[in-house]
């Protein structure tokens, strides 16, 4: 069966071109960057090489940049270290309701050392008041942490106006932008972010590699123990192929970004003009133009969304209902129920995430699949 794949918010396939540039790394340059003799020295190098290509990219310096195994890892290095470090000053964090499981379950974790948590509930597009956020600060805030775009409903916060309110106010700003690298420019000094995470294989670069952008001015801990890697931050052998192909990803991202928009935007309005036209009792979910260009969240009243992803599945088409992270569990969308979706709607969510090699083909299948397996669940 030929497989339609529309889940790119939850992996993309490994790029030809990354794939490519990280193969000698496997078995031809395998020296381990530690070691003192020249095959581990070169590769040292070689690492050295792609955290300044992701530094540039990012508008960051080169000691800023620490590579990780994921975006969870990302954020967990981050937001503990920073709560941890900086305890002495205060132990008030402020977040969302709909942050990625990773940011939620560390806040939650903290919570228990005694750190006070405030959630912020987005308004019905998905986004938050920024009128809010300042009005939450306390003289005990230390960070605030507000994911760039979300994971589910493909919402793009105002993350300008938090930089510049966390710089006012001199607290330290951390940004979960795994969805949002590949999709958006983004330079951590314009947008005064100290902080940021993000995972390879969200851009067509391989899975197991994170990275994590720490402002040389930012006090943080370690939280893994073990070698002096990245700097004696985060101990453990690098990954030196995984290092390669997220840098060799990065590059290729910023460099067809416009080029990717604008076809994936193209089939996604495509495709919900198609849905919304077609099908009845159905419900965009988040804001329609502060968006990702490829993500289309729609809930269809009347059917389970698990029983619509399997029929789905028989038709070799690949999509989800939200964050790849909580699939299998039965609880409708935290985030969708945040931004006042009735959980019955909430579990009749579909959503579809576009890549760069779905075509105008592909989706049209999509949106037939969809409309016959709806009215076939519905009757």
């Amino acid at each position: 069966m030929d497989i339609k794949y529309f889940d790119h918010s939850a992996t993309t396939p490994v790029d030809k071109r990354v794939l490519n540039e990280m193969m000698p790394y496997f078995s031809e340059n395998y020296g381990n960057p530690s070691s003192l003799y020249s095959l581990g020295k070169a590769n040292k190098e070689i690492i050295n090489i792609y955290r300044m290509k992701i530094a540039n990219i990012l508008g960051a310096k080169v000691n800023e940049i620490y590579f990780t195994s994921c975006g969870s890892e990302s954020d967990n290095m981050i937001i503990k270290g920073i709560a941890f470090a900086n305890s002495h000053l205060g132990n008030h964090i402020i977040t969302t309701q709909i942050e990625h499981p990773a940011v939620l379950d560390t806040c939650k974790f903290l919570e228990k050392f005694g750190f006070r948590i405030t959630y912020l509930k987005p308004k019905e597009n998905g986004i938050i008041d920024v009128n809010e956020l300042e009005k939450s600060i306390t003289r005990n805030t230390i960070l605030i942490s507000v994911m760039f775009a979300n994971n589910e409903i493909g919402t793009i916060q105002p993350i300008k106006e938090i930089g510049e309110i966390a710089r006012k106010y001199k607290i330290y700003f951390h940004t979960d932008a795994v969805q949002a690298i590949g999709n958006i420019d983004i330079n951590v000094k314009e947008y005064n972010i100290d902080a940021l995470s993000m995972s390879a294989h969200k851009f067509y670069g391989p899975k197991g590699m994170g990275v994590a952008y720490i402002n040389e001015n930012v006090s943080f801990i370690r939280m893994q123990d073990g070698g002096h890697q990245e700097r004696n931050k985060r101990a453990g052998t690098e990954n030196v192929a995984g290092i390669v192909g997220t840098g060799k990803a990065l590059e290729i991202a910023k460099h067809e970004l416009i080029q990717n928009n604008n076809h994936i935007k193209k089939l996604r309005d495509f495709y919900v003009s198609e849905i919304m036209r077609k099908i009845k009792y159905v419900k965009l979910n988040g804001d329609m133009e502060k968006r990702l260009p490829g993500n289309a969240n729609i809930s269809f009243s009347g059917i389970e969304g698990s029983l619509l992803l399997s029929k789905l599945d028989e038709k070799g088409i690949c999509a989800s209902s939200g964050s790849a992270c909580s699939a299998g569990l039965l609880n409708p969308s935290h985030v969708l129920l945040s931004i006042g979706v009735p959980k019955n709607l909430a579990k009749s969510s579909l959503r579809i995430t576009f890549g760069r090699e779905n075509t105008l083909e592909d989706t049209k299948y999509l949106i037939d699949s969809i409309e016959e397996i709806v009215k076939e669940l519905r009757n």
